[in-house]
């Protein structure tokens, strides 16, 4: 197995522009000590920054209209025996999130598969829930998972209607499941924004100097807080309002363009 650890993430589609990828990688390489391969699984590699390594999107079974269906489905590729030939630990990373500092922890956990507890806990203050596994960001081992993709591929309409996402598919297959200490992946929705009504006169809290990553899930995303003037963003009864200097920063300070 190679000892050079391997940074993944995807993006297909439209939604995330190469700038996201661009970012992220830079992002990456300042918050490790340490030499990675980063690659993007993708089908247009158009604007990607010449030290990623872009490669095709991995075959798992899905049909064309299912790669844009709600659920994340097309994750489930990650889980090929042979990926592109990859081999090593590999730490998945989706192109929504803020890498913050540190990065070389995420790599050191030896857990098979470890990933973000995004259940009902997955707040400031824990409850008592049981953990529910997220994949945002995960590190496991490159062809280790297989069953998951196998247990996918044997009916994917059936997995599909049984479970709300791909997050909770791999959650119920993996071999283990084991979690990041708590704080290091916070939301930004659960963490930083602020009250509802108070959202509109303060800009979301900055992140402490103890998160690592900074997860964007679902609405808003990491570019609507980059637009300036009167530009409203979240979902009611949550709204947000203009460019969020923080984000704009750290956009901008690891190549990124402002709308």
């Amino acid at each position: 197995m190679s000892n050079t650890p391997v940074v993944l993430t995807m993006k297909w589609g439209t939604l995330f522009s190469a700038d996201y990828v661009n970012v992220l990688h830079n992002a990456c390489r300042a918050a490790s000590q340490r030499p990675f391969r980063f690659v993007c699984l993708t089908d247009d590699a158009t604007g990607l920054l010449p030290e990623i390594e872009a490669l095709p999107l991995p075959d798992c079974g899905l049909a064309p209209g299912d790669w844009y269906r709600p659920g994340v489905w097309p994750k489930i590729g990650l889980y090929q025996r042979n990926l592109a030939g990859l081999r090593g630990r590999a730490l998945f990373i989706d192109l929504d999130m803020m890498v913050l500092r540190d990065l070389d922890s995420f790599f050191d956990l030896p857990a098979p598969f470890i990933t973000a507890d995004m259940g009902q806990s997955w707040r400031p203050e824990a409850g008592n829930q049981p953990p529910e596994a997220g994949t945002s960001i995960f590190a496991f081992d490159l062809g280790q998972e297989g069953q998951i993709l196998d247990a996918f591929a044997a009916d994917p309409a059936a997995a599909m209607g049984s479970f709300h996402n791909e997050q909770n598919f791999v959650g119920a297959h993996a071999s283990a499941m084991d979690y990041w200490p708590r704080g290091w992946v916070i939301s930004f929705k659960r963490w930083l924004r602020q009250p509802i009504g108070l959202d509109l006169v303060l800009p979301p809290k900055i992140p402490s100097a103890s998160a690592k990553i900074l997860a964007f899930h679902g609405d808003p995303r990491p570019a609507a807080l980059l637009r300036g003037g009167v530009n409203f963003w979240d979902r009611f009864p949550h709204l947000g309002r203009g460019r969020v200097s923080w984000v704009a920063d750290y956009w901008t300070g690891f190549g990124g363009r402002l709308p």
